[in-house]
């Protein structure tokens, strides 16, 4: 597996195509909501496997203070194999290079432990986000 930034048009289209598999096809969200405003100023990411098919993506945005990291999914048939983490390790330390110290993130409830394991400390109640509950979460990034 590999993570990459984003420089291509077909790259863009790979990190697209796996938010709409995870987010709008399997969670419902609608695609008005998950492709957003946000997407021109926002780094983003894709991870592959080791066919080069698409199986993760994320962005990174530069928010407050924060390296606000939003968007994370990964493809079904590859949950559980250690994409996750090498996506959020990959986007941390692009923040980390671009000057950022912290890193923010709302989590889906459900993905919450994940991202606990990987030094996120809640900092928020529960809260809806395209009609899915979320908390808001942090960690230092120095």
């Amino acid at each position: 597996m590999n993570v990459v930034r984003v420089v291509t048009k077909e790259q863009r289209e790979d990190a697209y195509k796996i938010r709409t598999e995870v987010f709008v096809e399997e969670q419902q969200v609608p695609i008005e909501e998950e492709i957003d405003k946000f997407e021109d100023e926002a780094i983003h990411f894709v991870v592959y496997d080791h066919h080069q098919s698409a199986i993760g993506a994320g962005r990174l945005r530069f928010v407050d203070g924060y390296g606000k990291i939003e968007r994370i999914c990964i493809a079904k048939k590859a949950r559980g194999t250690g994409a996750g983490r090498l996506l959020m390790e990959e986007i941390e330390n692009e923040a980390r290079i671009e000057g950022e110290t912290k890193a923010k993130l709302n989590a889906q409830t459900q993905a919450q432990d994940f991202y606990q394991k990987l030094g996120y400390e809640t900092i928020s109640g529960e809260f809806l986000d395209a009609g899915i509950p979320h908390v808001t979460m942090v960690k230092q990034i120095v």
